[in-house]
């Protein structure tokens, strides 16, 4: 007979027995019983231990002191494990006694077993009268079926409290499949793509699965774009420009853009813009100026906030589009919260404010992050007023990551710094190769689960890094001046935008026979 406790694999690291059990777990799981079956009897290996295999056997014929003989004898388990799993047979005892009405065979059982089954006299009062005073039963419903129903849970929950090898983990095949497949993901430095991957052969992913080469360049700017922005839903672009204007550009289907609405209202460069959470309204930034609210649809101006005594350098909205915060450059006058109608909800201001240089609201609402005078980073929670400080230095630009986890802060000592939300960590993730050291660059989180980061530069040229590395893993060339900003598209996970002081705005996506110009 073929030995079935020899190792297999090319290394021999695998038990077969342990495997075969696997398999035969995975074929039950996956309805293929008669398969099972067969296997089960070629190979002479059961899906399930002796220990369980007779526990089962006991469960579903109701012989309890057979039940808790198999425990107390188990030799594998702690103490813990055995005193729960001894509760939920006892608990199911009396449960039936409860069901057929026979409460002295139920006061009985517990008579007997509270000082040997060593789980404890508050938890048997607090299960004598959950079970006695008919909390889990429905005594007008019971048959012979619910009752087999019952057993059958109590066992799934065994399975789940006792340890291997007396069980195999539910669904154990397919959980190490998915960390091979996991692993190899995590070792792609290029993956972006939320298909299924073949476990046929090892994963490995191309360079093309990232935006690398041109595929658009938008010359509707007159003069430096500073600022780029997609839109939540991925269906639209705003640029903002030292040429006073912002724009606003429409995604087509194709992945070509064209341009919807020129914003014409501010006097000065237009430095910053932000989308509503529902991509109906845009804020832009005048630099040094005031805050204006856009209707998307039809590019019409709703409302300006601050005046020449309260100028704006950044907003940023709370997830339910009616709530907005913005931050002035002024010492003293600190941050508004307003509604779209500018009716003032709060404010954090004193004579001791420095002036907020950046600011960002998490999508999730529940934090406002600050970034004042440059070397100090404040995150306030929303709900509690608990605020923590982070000190760094010559920062210029702040941004969040889409699930509220994480915000990069891009440094003038040419290093961009992820931080976590939550203040886990103690040291920042670092990420260097860009060229910063006079103006404002920012980066931004993208790719399939936000798993790349993306910066300007002052050399021109974009870059773009895995969060994993800290060194990045391409830089494009094309704009002619220092790329100020960049943005990649949440719905597309291959298009980015980046806008330079060349004047243009250029999309980058997959490999493509040529670029396109739009005006």
């Amino acid at each position: 007979m073929e030995n079935s406790t020899a190792p297999i694999g090319s290394k021999g690291l695998i038990k077969k027995h342990e495997f075969v059990r696997l398999i035969l777990q995975s074929l039950y799981t996956l309805g293929y019983r008669k398969s099972a079956d067969k296997l089960e009897l070629e190979s002479g290996i059961s899906s399930k231990s002796k220990e369980f295999g007779l526990l089962e056997s006991y469960i579903l014929t109701a012989n309890w002191d057979a039940c808790i003989d198999i425990i107390c004898g188990l030799q594998r388990i702690t103490d813990e494990t055995r005193a729960s799993a001894c509760f939920l047979i006892l608990k199911q005892w009396l449960l039936e006694f409860s069901i057929k009405r026979d409460y002295s065979s139920a006061i009985s059982v517990l008579r007997k077993n509270i000082s040997t089954l060593h789980v404890g006299k508050e938890n048997v009062r607090s299960l004598a009268f959950e079970v006695l005073s008919g909390k889990d039963t429905q005594l007008g419903e019971i048959n012979h079926d619910f009752i087999l129903q019952l057993r059958k849970t109590l066992l799934n929950d065994m399975e789940k409290l006792l340890p291997p090898p007396i069980t195999v983990p539910e669904r154990r095949l397919e959980y190490l499949v998915e960390m091979a497949v996991t692993a190899q993901i995590d070792s792609c430095i290029y993956h972006n793509s939320p298909d299924p991957l073949s476990i046929y052969r090892d994963h490995k992913c191309g360079r093309d699965q990232i935006p690398t080469e041109t595929n658009q360049i938008l010359v509707g700017h007159k003069n430096e774009v500073w600022f780029v922005q997609f839109s939540n839903n991925g269906e639209y672009l705003a640029s903002s420009s030292s040429d006073c204007t912002a724009i606003i550009w429409k995604v087509l289907e194709d992945g070509n853009l064209i341009l919807k609405h020129t914003l014409r209202s501010h006097q000065k460069p237009v430095s910053f813009v932000a989308w509503s959470p529902n991509d109906s309204m845009l804020l832009t930034c005048g630099n040094m100026e005031v805050l204006k609210l856009w209707d998307v649809e039809t590019g019409t101006c709703k409302h300006t906030f601050g005046n020449h005594e309260f100028t704006v350098s950044s907003c940023a909205w709370f997830p339910d589009s009616k709530r907005l915060v913005c931050g002035s450059s002024d010492e003293e006058k600190g941050i508004y919260m307003w509604d779209c109608e500018g009716n003032e909800i709060r404010s954090w201001k004193g004579t001791r404010m420095p002036k907020v240089l950046d600011l960002a609201v998490t999508p999730n609402g529940e934090y406002l992050i600050s970034v004042f005078s440059g070397i100090e980073i404040r995150i306030l929670n929303t709900k509690t007023n608990s605020e923590r400080v982070i000190s760094e230095e010559r920062i210029t630009s702040l941004s969040i990551s889409a699930d509220s986890r994480f915000f990069l802060v891009n440094l003038n000592s040419q290093e961009i710094h992820m931080w976590d939300v939550a203040g886990k960590w103690e040291k920042p993730v670092k990420y260097r190769g860009h060229k910063q050291q006079n103006y404002v660059i920012r980066s931004c989180f993208g790719g399939l689960n936000s798993s790349f980061i993306a910066s300007g530069s002052e050399d021109s040229q974009v870059y773009i890094w895995n969060c994993k590395f800290p060194e990045p893993i391409e830089i494009l060339s094309g704009h002619l001046a220092t790329v100020n900003s960049v943005s990649w598209n949440p719905k597309r996970p291959r298009m980015l935008a980046s806008g330079s002081d060349d004047q243009t705005i250029r999309i980058w996506g997959g490999p493509s026979s040529s670029s396109r110009s739009s005006a």
